[in-house]
C-alpha cells in the first residue's frame, strides 16, 4: 500500500536522523503542532521536540542510534494512522537488539496533510513494568 510505505519512509527518515545527530532532520516530519510523551517528559510542539533532541544529542545521545521494530500500522479513515512499534536507544558499542529492561512501546500517530504523511503526536511506555 501506498500510505503505508510513506508512512515507513517517514518512520525510517527520523531513525536516520537520530544516528546522525541532526535533531532538524529528525523533527522535519512532525507537524508544528507535534507532541511527545515519555516517562517524565510532555514535549509540546516540533520546536520543542527539535530543542530536546538538540540537547540531548549534544550531550548524553552523542553517539545512539535507535533500534526499531515496527508492530502494526491501523489506519482511522483516510487521513490518519497509527503505528506502534518497539524500540530502544543504542549506545555505541550496544547490541543490535538492546535488552528487554531498555525497550519501550511506542505509538505514533500519523497525519496526512496536504498529501504529506507527518508526525502528529508520539508516546512511549517501557515494556517491563518499573519493579515494585
Amino acid at each position: 500500500m501506498e500510505d503505508e510505505a510513506a508512512i515507513q519512509a517517514v518512520l525510517a527518515d527520523s531513525y536516520e536522523a537520530w544516528a546522525a545527530g541532526d535533531a532538524e532532520g529528525m523533527v522535519v516530519d512532525y507537524t508544528a503542532d507535534a507532541t511527545a510523551i515519555m516517562p517524565g517528559s510532555l514535549r509540546d510542539s516540533r520546536e520543542v521536540i527539535r530543542q530536546n533532541m538538540a540537547l540531548g544529542f549534544a550531550g548524553p545521545l552523542k553517539g545512539s542510534s535507535t533500534y526499531n521494530k515496527q508492530l502494526s500500522i491501523r489506519f482511522a479513515g483516510r487521513d490518519a494512522a497509527i503505528v506502534i512499534s518497539q524500540a530502544a536507544i543504542r549506545f555505541p558499542g550496544d547490541p543490535e537488539i538492546p535488552e528487554d529492561a531498555r525497550k519501550v512501546n511506542a505509538t505514533w500517530v500519523m497525519e496526512k496533510r496536504d498529501g504529506r504523511w507527518l508526525i502528529a503526536a508520539y508516546h512511549n511506555s517501557p515494556v517491563l513494568a518499573p519493579a515494585q
